[in-house]
C-alpha cells in the first residue's frame, strides 16, 4: 500500500499539496474566523493531523532511503551544517511541514484568543496574514494589538 502512495506522492508533489492545502484553512481563519466552520476545521486539531500524516509519510520515505536521522542534530553546530542538511530535499520538506504546521497552529490560537477578548476581526486579520508569511512577527504584532484590548500585559498567559 505504501509503495503505491510513494509512487504518486513524490516530495515535489507533496510540497505542492501542502502549500495548496493550507490555503483554505488560512482563508477561513482570516475571513470567517467567527464561523462554525472555523471552529470545526481551521482552529481545531484537524489541519494539524493532516500535516502530521504528511510528516509521518516523509519519515517513512526517509527510512526507506536509509536517511541518517541522527545527522539532523548537526544543525545546532553551525550555519554551514544546517545549510548541508537543507541540501537534502527530504529534510527540507520535513522542515517545511514543521514550519507550516506551527504557523497554522499559531493562527488558530490567535483566532481563539482574539475571540476571548472580543477583538475586531479586521484588526486581527493583519497579524494573521503576517503569521501566515512570517510567524514570529505576526505573533508579536498580535500581542501588541492584544495589549490594548486586554488592557494589561501578561507574559505567561
Amino acid at each position: 500500500m505504501f509503495e503505491q502512495i510513494y509512487i504518486y506522492f513524490t516530495p515535489e508533489m507533496l510540497y505542492l499539496w501542502i502549500n495548496l492545502g493550507v490555503l483554505p484553512f488560512w482563508i477561513i481563519l482570516i475571513f470567517f474566523s467567527n464561523s462554525q466552520i472555523c471552529k470545526i476545521f481551521a482552529a481545531s486539531i484537524f489541519p494539524i493531523l493532516i500535516l502530521s500524516a504528511a510528516y509521518c509519510f516523509m519519515l517513512y520515505v526517509g527510512f526507506q532511503q536509509n536517511y541518517n536521522f541522527l545527522d539532523n542534530f548537526r544543525l545546532y553546530l553551525n550555519l554551514s551544517e544546517i545549510s548541508n542538511l537543507f541540501s537534502n530535499n527530504n529534510f527540507l520538506l520535513m522542515f517545511w511541514i514543521h514550519f507550516v504546521s506551527i504557523n497554522l497552529f499559531l493562527g488558530g490560537w490567535i483566532v481563539k484568543d482574539s475571540q476571548k477578548f472580543g477583538m475586531n476581526k479586521v484588526m486581527v486579520s493583519v497579524p494573521l496574514i503576517f503569521t501566515y508569511l512570517i510567524g514570529p512577527i505576526g505573533l508579536t504584532l498580535y500581542w501588541l494589538i492584544r495589549i490594548f484590548y486586554a488592557k494589561r500585559i501578561n507574559l505567561y498567559e
